[in-house]
């Protein structure tokens, strides 16, 4: 019986020999691999992780100037963003902030050109939708007219800037000329922009001035039920 075993332990060990003869560099390739992903993946968690930290403490450096209202110390920090950290989140925020201050800095074209650049990089649809809002701002105070719409009409998915897009595209139209096409524009506003948000009653000025205050109206509808009801 113990020569049975043994000559079964044998034939066990002759196939495994075989069976390794045949894939074990295969096997040892795919193990290889698996580890190679697995190192790639926590070396790239690594790497996010760090260059998001760096970009984090090169982003307060950059809150700091703007707040000092440092346009040009602001411009350069971010633009060190961009080279050194410019897929994290933090370059996209640097972006809108540095366009804000350049802006009121009385620098319309490179303000301009921030925007652009965290539309161009964004992967996010907000800040995208966002990034086109304020460009689209921009465009209208360089009187480019089609090109603030071309931004607008680009916003995908505006979401929660709907409202606010339409708000910028009837001051576009306002500003061609086209009373009655920036009059719709902000009555779409003014529907969308949920009316505990203050905004809301520019909006509602605006209409006001074209002759199409929407409390006006709303109080008259409110109060048709209410007379035929008395009859």
């Amino acid at each position: 019986m113990a020569t049975h075993l043994d000559l079964q332990e044998q034939e066990q060990v002759d196939a495994l020999k075989a069976f390794w003869n045949q894939y074990g560099n295969l096997i040892t390739w795919a193990l290889v691999a698996a580890l190679a992903v697995y190192a790639g993946i926590n070396g790239w968690q690594y790497w996010q992780r760090d260059q998001a930290q760096k970009a984090g403490a090169m982003f307060d450096e950059l809150d700091r100037a703007a707040q000092a209202g440092d346009a040009d110390k602001t411009a350069r920090i971010f633009a060190d963003m961009k080279d050194r950290y410019g897929r994290t989140a933090f370059a996209l925020q640097a972006g809108l902030l540095t366009a804000k201050v350049l802006s009121q800095k009385d620098k319309g074209d490179d303000a301009r050109a921030a925007l652009t650049w965290v539309v161009d990089r964004a992967g996010d649809d907000e800040y995208r939708a966002l990034a086109r809002l304020r460009l689209a701002g921009l465009l209208l105070d360089a009187k480019q007219f089609d090109e603030a719409l071309k931004q607008l009409d680009a916003v995908v998915g505006a979401g929660p800037f709907a409202a606010l897009v339409a708000d910028r595209r009837g001051d576009v139209l306002m500003a061609q000329g086209k009373a009655g096409e920036a009059k719709a524009a902000y009555q779409q506003a003014w529907q969308a922009m949920d009316d505990t948000v203050e905004y809301r009653r520019l909006i509602d000025a605006k209409l006001t001035a074209l002759g199409a205050a929407p409390g006006k109206a709303a109080q008259t509808a409110a109060s048709a039920p209410a007379v035929g009801a008395s009859r």
